[in-house]
């Protein structure tokens, strides 16, 4: 990975990146505004973020109970930087090397079933139920 740095300090997100994702690329988010999205930010649990050369290249946030279960949202890594294990290293940083190493996570994903594979995720059992959101 070279000079890419994964952390987990809010302050240093840069919302303009996030908010070009989110709204342009984020098959799962468009309909968000950007107000939107600054404030899911700002009052997650968990935010962690990765930068090479001073510029982020990846994002990652998670809401939690803060106890016993974890919810992971809004994993991206900027198409010049794929392909480099920075998804892997969000995902990691965001799930096994944090406080939430020991809780229940859940996700929702319909093109990344193998990156969340090798940290254990898999279909859930007969005790999970959804209610889909009404958003088409």
């Amino acid at each position: 990975m070279g000079n890419i740095e994964i952390t987990d300090d809010r302050t240093r997100v840069d919302f303009d990146v996030v908010w070009k994702f989110m709204s342009t690329e984020a098959y799962w988010g468009q309909w968000r505004t950007r107000e939107q999205i600054e404030t899911q930010v700002r009052d997650a649990w968990r935010v962690v973020a990765a930068f090479q050369d001073g510029q982020m290249i990846g994002f990652a946030r998670a809401f939690s109970d803060g106890l016993a279960t974890a919810y992971l949202a809004d994993v991206f890594v900027v198409e010049h930087a794929r392909g480099q294990g920075v998804s892997k290293a969000l995902v990691r940083r965001m799930i096994d090397e944090g406080p939430g190493a020991a809780m229940r996570w859940m996700l929702h994903t319909k093109d990344a079933h193998g990156l969340y594979a090798q940290f254990g995720f898999a279909k859930p059992d007969e005790t999970y139920l959804e209610r889909p959101s009404s958003r088409a």
